[in-house]
């Protein structure tokens, strides 16, 4: 039999590869030159999306401040032995020192236990330095984090400086109102009525009051909020004159005002916030927190000082919602981040003002039973069950419907 040889593909005459076999390397090549392709194009995509940024910025949990315990703080300085404006070391840093949140002389305060923490939310980015695209889509599948148009944290037409000053102002007028808050809760009388802080264009009350007089009753109501002198006017109503009764450089005076209609609603076009008169000096510091919404946990954490019972009962507790003089609590901002910021910071129990429900509902991370609260006293009510029922309370409201949640 005579040998044959072996061939492992088609050729022509001369030796050299048939068309069909040269498709085949050509089908090969293609394959390899589109694996390539979409390889770099991965890459500069990947590489796009951690450079480019996006138009968003990220909200997330923040810091978490127990308004039970201390806080750091820039060390002051001391004028007799130091030339330096701010308290710093020799290599020029400052230097800091812990002091409690909350400070309260000239009363008898009392020993807590447990942590009744404020939160805060931290943003991720600014117009100058937004996150990546890359940043964005990792907050998109992060429960904890919220991913919202930049424009909408900050105006164009508002500075960063002009940002901060209003924040300044809302955290300062918020511990005032918690102080407020708390020491009505506990029976002492310290709203002295409403302070004139400005006057809108063509106010009927300019010629009437000037900024820093303190109005006392309209149309015969007595005022001791800003939403009660509200009230008053729309009670009286437009185009009615109404006796205005005020302080003035410490002497008590009256005058007449005409309300005007506003849109509808009836208003004397003054700027005005709760002028205060406290027995004691009750102290809050917290350095670079801004906003009103800390209020009620201001409030609790001031009562837990000045109340022999020990309100937060050991618990961990957290919570958010401003509040005013006469102890309603209204709705904040981030409130599912607060949540997330709650929990990891190791609190069991959390108080979320009622009007923030909707937001609530299908966000509470494991382990956190989350209470409803419309008032200061509803936040005590909590504390006070969970004080009786200890780890078993979220359990005990479940079966007996106590405490109101978002989802009942």
């Amino acid at each position: 039999m005579k040998g044959s040889a072996l061939t492992l593909f088609h050729t022509d005459e001369n030796g050299e590869p048939t068309a069909s076999n040269q498709t085949r390397s050509t089908r090969e090549e293609r394959r390899r030159s589109a694996g390539i392709g979409l390889l770099v194009g991965s890459v500069i995509v990947a590489l796009t999306l951690a450079v480019v940024p996006s138009p968003y910025v990220v909200e997330q949990p923040g810091p978490v401040f127990d308004t039970l315990g201390v806080v750091t703080v820039n060390a002051p300085v001391d004028a007799a032995t130091s030339s330096q404006t701010s308290a710093q070391t020799a290599t020029g840093e400052t230097q800091k020192t812990k002091i409690p949140l909350i400070t309260i002389s000239g009363a008898t305060t009392f020993s807590t236990t447990g942590a009744l923490d404020l939160l805060t939310v931290s943003v991720l980015g600014n117009p100058e330095n937004l996150p990546s695209w890359m940043e964005i889509i990792g907050a998109w599948f992060d429960p904890s984090k919220a991913v919202v148009p930049a424009s909408a944290i900050f105006p164009s037409n508002e500075s960063q400086q002009e940002r901060d000053a209003a924040n300044t102002t809302l955290m300062t007028d918020s511990q005032q109102d918690a102080i407020a808050a708390a020491l009505t809760q506990l029976g002492y009388d310290v709203v002295a009525g409403i302070e004139v802080d400005g006057f809108s264009e063509n106010s009927p009350a300019e010629s009437v009051l000037q900024s820093g007089d303190v109005i006392t009753a309209f149309a015969g109501t007595t005022v001791r909020s800003v939403q009660g002198l509200r009230d008053a006017v729309a009670a009286s109503g437009a185009g009615v004159p109404a006796t205005l009764n005020f302080i003035h450089l410490g002497v008590t005076t009256e005058g007449t005002v005409t309300p005007i209609d506003n849109g509808g609603n009836a208003i004397i076009g003054i700027g005005a916030k709760a002028k205060y008169d406290f027995p004691f000096d009750v102290t809050i510091r917290l350095d670079d927190v801004g906003g009103p919404s800390a209020g009620m946990m201001f409030a609790l954490g001031i009562i837990d000082k000045l109340t022999p019972q020990d309100i937060a009962g050991g618990a961990h507790v957290a919570g958010t919602g401003t509040i005013d003089s006469m102890g309603i609590v209204g709705p904040i901002g981030g409130i599912r981040q607060k949540l997330y910021g709650a929990r990891a910071a190791g609190a069991t129990v959390f108080l979320a003002p009622s009007s923030n429900c909707d937001e609530v509902v299908g966000h509470i991370p494991s382990g956190l039973d989350v209470y409803a609260v419309t008032t200061l006293q509803d936040s005590l009510n909590v504390l006070a069950f969970t004080n009786q029922y200890g780890d078993k309370a979220g359990e005990m409201n479940a079966k007996t419907s106590t405490l109101a949640t978002c989802q009942n």
